[in-house]
């Protein structure tokens, strides 16, 4: 944990140097609303699902992505988990194709591994993703087949408690999470780095089930044609529902 740690800030150096030096970048102000639930049958199996939207600009302009994931889990242990799962997407893409939406089919794997205390959660994941992103004819017609790629994806989060007690209903907790993302493919040429995401916030427990993030989103992205980057700036709300089945 404390190699990736350590990798996780050298990156961080590393992005915030390239973005000061990038000049062709687009600007856009989008909010990002979700669902996502965590469902524990056992102590070996459950399921994992999420669904967003996320706006195209000027915070509540237009629709630019709807999506939904689920995911079979399968628990090594309390600490490490692994999980398999489908994912769609329906992309509305901003640049030269206003009048249709793109769709996107993905298969993904990962394993997360918690570090917990007290009053601090660790979370860490690594996911791999297969993407399958359909064609383009013209402003408004899709062409036949799918572009594919792989994308590779390292998650990091850190949570402490604010309240005196600790992630208890009615608390809050600080969430400081940041997720690098890199493409990696045949048809990948320029965009190898695809994006980070930095997001500062917080949680809100409603009960021990139940609780709402909320707060600020960096996106830094780069696009194919790899000189020009995308940079959204998020208003993100998100309400976690952890559902847990075992016998007590």
């Amino acid at each position: 944990m404390q190699r990736l740690f350590l990798f996780f800030l050298v990156f961080m150096t590393l992005e915030s140097a390239i973005a000061q030096t990038v000049k062709q970048k687009q600007l856009y102000e989008q909010v990002w609303i979700g669902y996502f639930n965590q469902t524990r049958f056992n102590n070996k199996w459950g399921l994992s699902l999420d669904a967003q939207l996320r706006s195209k600009d000027n915070f509540f302009d237009s629709l630019s992505i709807a999506e939904i994931r689920p995911g079979i889990v399968y628990y090594l242990s309390d600490i490490v988990n692994f999980t398999v799962g489908y994912a769609y997407f329906n992309h509305f893409p901003i640049d030269n194709h206003s009048q249709i939406s793109q769709p996107e089919h993905r298969l993904w794997q990962q394993v997360q591994w918690n570090a917990n205390s007290k009053r601090i959660k660790l979370s860490q994941r690594i996911r791999l993703e297969e993407r399958w992103r359909r064609k383009i004819k013209d402003m408004d017609e899709l062409a036949n087949g799918y572009y594919f790629n792989f994308r590779a994806r390292y998650n990091f989060l850190f949570q402490v408690a604010l309240s005196k007690k600790a992630f208890e209903p009615g608390s809050f907790s600080y969430v400081l999470n940041d997720e690098l993302m890199v493409n990696f493919g045949k048809e990948i040429v320029y965009n190898s780095f695809d994006q980070n995401r930095f997001f500062t916030g917080f949680n809100y427990f409603f009960n021990r089930q139940t609780y709402l993030q909320f707060g600020y989103l960096n996106v830094f992205q780069q696009q194919t044609s790899g000189n020009k980057y995308r940079v959204i700036n998020a208003a993100r709300i998100l309400v976690f529902h952890n559902l847990d089945f075992r016998r007590k």
